[in-house]
């Protein structure tokens, strides 16, 4: 009896369970109610992936019924903007209706459609930028610049919005406010009475499109995740890594060949990025500029910023290289090329590739090399060869452009030809380069100064020796130093007297005027990077103690806004001898050339204008002096170059360059994209992408640019030529 009791008894719990079990299997798959915030978006959101990442409780949905349909109540629902920019989101009245009787937080993206509001078309972003317009987000302050890059939103108004949309000045503040007569449009604002936060964009796109900077980003997911949680969780931080970011941090310790790397890094760019063109580039390229081989020097562009077509094979610098990555940054965090073939990158970068072969012997950057100058020189009808026309032996600035004689253009690629020609040991180039070095030397006037850029069709009216004969002085080294470096470099080769009589005039002349005249183009620090090379070439032909102490003089101010980081910090110099200087009002933003921050003490260098330029002037300052002085600051510079280049594996061709601005107080890329050409987030080719190698290089070497030429046998063709361009018969008045 007591066994057959315990065989029903047991029996009985089996069942029972077994009811249990399957009332819990039938409750589960008729509500699938879970904790945690309920997101309608795809499974690629950046902000899912991240909420994941993060380890905060979250369930995905593919539609924002499903969302608020298995939302628990009062919990938090978001519902992302998977169709943008192409199509809003679906909301409606019945689906608000819904999650108001559920008592849900709701998060709406790009919305269709709001209550009470009137719906707009959307549109994309121009010049605006977004505006932090409340005190409510931890972290972040009133008037804060956030880059939300290619943003397309929907045009609503409101009262008292989080985040705005205007055009403003500022470097990461809108100094000047919001203008009351200018259009500002919400971005991110709330709708107490429907438990609803609305973003008239894609906030959640903010990794696939480089939003910046991450911090604020961060303080802004915090505040929506605590207002949909009603938390305040002010502690919680949510990470994730950015597709595009620095190479290293700011006190991570360097591998032994951190440098080494950086170099081969740097001119592998050019290949992954597909700035070297091929043929087939080359022929897309004269169609996008309406070029053809009769007629290469067309004013008029059919087109700007292609990009290259995804099959396209990268060339050997038989057909140039473009001028790099234009600074506008896409949804999908990509950016397009630059289609020019400036003459100037194209003999900066066949230094770069020289030195690379010279440091690691890869054979493609020494053809590289070699072809970039017989292109520039030799195929590219940019050098001008005709001896009976006064702009002979100058360089015009591209295919494309046969307007604009800048010398600060020729010098580039002089200085470029002289280093290449050292590294490859060839005399190929001797006679261009003299005739280059010479036909700037012929329209330089009687103080040695040459001023900002000569027309060519003044040129060809007016002869050469009018300007040899003019009066000119431009108290402005970004645009007469480095050609006087060119000048004494020449000296150094042929002893020739007025090379070294009338750059030594001007040198005079530019520093008795430091700093209080000298006119200044982006700001003050770069004309300061400029002078070094030129003083320090001064001191290798002519040494006096005079000459040294302006070295020093330029190198003591520069290194007062050396950051512990290496950094150099921009500087700007009296506003009303300033040439391009921050927009004075929001509407001036992005109108014209402009520094990268809107008053001293904004935190960032300028890899574009200032520290790259800066990088050889003090590589070859101390090399010129033995100064230790010099050799700290370039160390710490060259740490920081290292440091900030850029990684990527998502982006390949971005991998391994320096973009323009970089903010080293928040260790991320970022500046005022004012430069109405180049902005904050552009690669040049030749002035970044070449000098930063090139220098890094030549450390790696134990070398320099003046002692890599040393043996040039420029003094070989120097008489004919000079005879040929400069008479003796006018060689009178210099002194």
């Amino acid at each position: 009896m007591g066994m057959g009791m315990n065989f029903r008894t047991l029996l009985y719990i089996h069942y029972l369970c077994f009811i249990l079990l399957l009332f819990a299997v039938v409750q589960g798959c008729t509500s699938n109610k879970k904790n945690g915030i309920n997101l309608s978006c795809n499974e690629e959101n950046d902000l899912y992936k991240v909420l994941k990442d993060n380890k905060i409780a979250c369930n995905r949905y593919n539609t924002p019924k499903e969302a608020i349909d298995y939302a628990s109540e009062g919990s938090g629902v978001m519902i992302l903007a998977d169709g943008y920019p192409g199509k809003t989101t679906l909301m409606d009245s019945l689906l608000l209706k819904k999650a108001i009787i559920k008592k849900l937080k709701l998060y709406l993206e790009y919305p269709s459609w709001l209550p009470g509001m009137t719906s707009a078309v959307p549109r994309p972003t121009t010049l605006e930028r977004v505006v932090v317009t409340t005190d409510s987000i931890e972290h972040l302050s009133r008037m804060q610049i956030l880059a939300l890059h290619d943003c397309n939103f929907v045009p609503i108004t409101t009262e008292n919005p989080l985040l705005s949309l205007s055009k403003v000045a500022g470097f990461d503040r809108a100094v000047y406010g919001l203008d009351e007569d200018t259009e500002i449009n919400a971005i991110l604002f709330e709708l107490p009475a429907y438990g609803l936060m609305v973003s008239t964009t894609k906030l959640s796109q903010f990794i696939s499109a480089r939003y910046a900077p991450k911090v604020a980003m961060q303080a802004i997911w915090n505040y929506i995740l605590n207002w949909l949680e009603n938390s305040k969780l002010s502690d919680r931080v949510i990470d994730w890594a950015p597709d595009v970011l620095p190479s290293y941090t700011c006190d991570q310790k360097l591998p032994p060949d951190a440098g080494r790397l950086a170099v081969r890094r740097g001119i592998d760019w050019h290949t992954t990025a597909k700035m070297l063109l091929n043929e087939q580039g080359w022929d897309e390229y004269k169609q996008l500029w309406n070029l053809n081989d009769s007629n290469m020097h067309t004013t008029v562009p059919s087109v700007n910023n292609a990009a290259p077509k995804p099959e396209a094979q990268a060339g050997d610098g038989r057909f140039g290289v473009l001028e790099g990555i234009a600074s506008h940054v896409n949804l999908d965090g990509s950016q397009p090329t630059r289609w020019w073939l400036r003459s100037d990158s194209n003999g900066e970068s066949s230094l770069a590739f020289a030195l690379r072969w010279a440091m690691d012997g890869d054979s493609l950057s020494k053809v590289v090399a070699g072809n970039l100058l017989d292109w520039l020189y030799f195929t590219s009808g940019l050098f001008q060869t005709d001896s009976t026309k006064a702009n002979y032996g100058l360089l015009f600035w591209a295919p494309g452009n046969a307007q604009a004689l800048y010398q600060d253009n020729d010098i580039k690629a002089i200085l470029g030809c002289i280093g290449t020609s050292g590294i490859l040991n060839t005399d190929r180039w001797d006679e261009v380069l003299v005739k280059d070095i010479l036909g700037n030397f012929r329209t330089t006037g009687v103080n040695g100064f040459r001023g900002r850029r000569l027309e060519s069709p003044d040129v060809l009216r007016d002869g050469w020796k009018s300007y040899w004969d003019k009066n000119t002085i431009q108290l402005q080294p970004h645009y007469e130093a480095w050609t006087w470096s060119s000048y004494l470099w020449l000296y150094d080769k042929t002893h020739w007297k007025p090379l070294l009589e009338k750059t030594r005039k001007a040198i005079s002349t530019m520093m008795k005027a430091y700093p209080d005249n000298w006119r200044w183009t982006n700001g003050i620090q770069q004309e300061r990077g400029r002078m070094l090379l030129p003083l320090a070439w001064l001191i290798r032909v002519d040494d006096r103690p005079e000459y040294r102490a302006w070295l020093k003089l330029i190198a003591d101010d520069i290194e007062k806004c050396q950051d512990e980081s290496g950094a150099i910090r921009e500087e700007l110099g009296s506003l009303d001898h300033g040439d391009y200087v921050p927009p004075k009002s929001n509407a001036a933003y992005g109108t014209n050339e402009a520094p990268l921050i809107q008053e001293n003490g904004d935190c960032v260098s300028d890899l574009l204008y200032t520290s790259n330029f800066a990088f050889l002037g003090l590589h070859e300052a101390y090399a010129s002096t033995g100064d230790e002085q010099f050799k700290r600051m370039s160390d710490k510079l060259a740490d920081f170059l290292i440091r900030i280049q850029v990684r990527s594996k998502k982006h390949s061709e971005l991998d391994g360059g320096w973009f323009r601005a970089f903010d080293y107080r928040q260790w991320e890329y970022f500046g005022s994209n004012a430069d109405s050409g180049w902005g904050a987030w552009s690669i040049e080719t030749g002035w970044t992408q070449a000098w930063l190698p090139t220098v890094l290089a030549m450390r790696e070497l134990n070398n320099n640019l003046w002692d890599i030429s040393k043996n040039s046998k420029v003094s070989t063709h120097f008489d004919a030529i000079r005879r040929q361009m400069i008479p003796d018969e006018i060689l009178t008045g210099i002194n």
